[in-house]
C-alpha cells in the first residue's frame, strides 16, 4: 500500500520520491518479544523507510513501547530479527545515527545535572570520550535552540516543568545529529506551550529529512505529519496504513473502520487511546 503524503506543514520539504521507493532505515520480521513470562510482541513485521515519519497507535499493553524498546535493544527479541540500515542489530553499532526519546516518566529524574549536561550527553554516541569540541557544543546549542530551551541552559533538570523536561530530552536526542529520531509517547503529560514547541521541532526535523517512528496516544497536532499509521492490539499489527481519521468519514471516536487495502477486522478507534 502507498503511504499518504503528508498534507501539513514541512511536507513541502520532505525527500522527493515516493516512501516505497527509499530502502527501510528500521525493519521488524517477524518480531516477537516477552516481558518476563509475559508474551508482548507476537512475529510483528513493520518497515520505516529513509524520511518516512510512521506512528505506532494502539491501546495500553499493546506493545508499543516494547516495540520501539526493541527497536534500539533495551529489550531483547525472542524470535525474529530487527535490521537498522539493512543490518542485524546485534552487530549494528553506528548508533549515533539514531536518536531517541523515551518516556518522560521512565526517564532518569532527580540527577543532579544541568539542562546544558543533560542535552550534551547526547554527543556520547559521536565517540567523544567525554570531551567536547567545538563541534559537540555548537550541535548541543542548536538543540537547544530548538526546543526553546536556550535560556535555561545552566538551570537545574530538576527546576523544570514537566514539559520542559521533555524538551530537554527531545534536545538530547536532537544534540547527536541523527538520521532517525524514535520517540516513545513525546506529548505525554505536555503542557500546551510545550506541545506547540514541541510540534515545531518535529516539524522542522522532517523538513529536513529526519525519519521519525514514535509512538502516540493520539495524533493530535502532530497528525498532518504522520505518512503511516500502525495500530497494535495484543501484540499483532491490526492496521498499517494511512492514519485512521484519514481512512474514511466513519474513522473517527466511537466509530468502527477498515481500510479499504485491508482484509483486517475493523479497527475500533476507542483502541487508540
Amino acid at each position: 500500500m502507498t503511504p499518504l503524503t503528508p498534507s501539513g506543514e514541512g511536507g513541502e520539504n520532505r525527500p522527493t520520491g515516493s516512501p516505497g521507493s527509499r530502502e527501510p532505515v528500521i525493519a521488524l520480521r517477524g518480531v516477537h518479544a516477552e516481558l518476563g513470562a509475559r508474551p508482548v510482541l507476537r512475529g510483528i513485521d513493520l518497515e520505516v523507510r529513509r524520511g518516512e515519519v510512521v506512528t505506532l497507535l494502539g491501546a495500553n499493553g499493546s506493545g508499543k513501547s516494547t516495540a520501539v524498546r526493541t527497536v534500539i535493544g533495551q529489550v531483547p527479541v525472542s524470535g525474529g530479527e530487527v535490521e537498522l540500515f539493512s543490518t542485524p542489530r546485534r552487530r549494528f553499532r553506528d548508533w549515533s545515527r539514531i536518536g531517541y526519546v523515551p518516556q518522560r516518566t521512565t526517564a532518569a529524574s532527580g540527577v543532579p545535572a544541568t539542562v546544558t549536561e543533560v542535552v550534551s550527553s547526547g554527543r556520547l554516541s559521536r565517540g567523544r570520550l567525554g570531551f567536547l569540541g567545538r563541534a559537540d557544543r555548537a550541535a548541543v546549542s542548536r538543540a537547544l535552540e530548538r526546543v526553546g530551551m536556550a535560556d535555561r541552559a545552566k538551570d537545574s533538570v530538576d527546576a523544570l516543568s514537566g514539559g520542559q523536561h521533555q524538551r530537554v530530552l527531545i534536545a538530547r536526542a536532537l544534540a547527536c545529529e541523527p538520521e532517525v529520531l524514535i520517540m516513545d509517547e513525546p506529548m505525554a503529560g505536555v503542557d500546551l506551550v510545550s506541545q506547540s514547541v514541541l510540534a515545531q521541532t518535529l516539524r522542522e526535523q522532517v523538513a529536513l529529512g529526519t525519519t521519525v517512528l514514535l509512538v502516540l496516544h493520539e495524533l493530535g497536532p502532530l497528525e498532518p505529519l504522520i505518512d503511516r499509521a500502525v495500530v497494535l492490539r495484543d501484540g499483532c499489527v491490526l492496521h498499517d496504513g494511512p492514519p485512521p481519521k484519514a481512512v474514511g468519514q466513519h474513522a473517527l471516536p466511537g466509530h468502527d473502520h477498515v481500510h479499504p487495502h485491508s482484509g483486517a477486522e475493523p479497527v475500533r478507534s476507542g483502541l487508540l487511546g
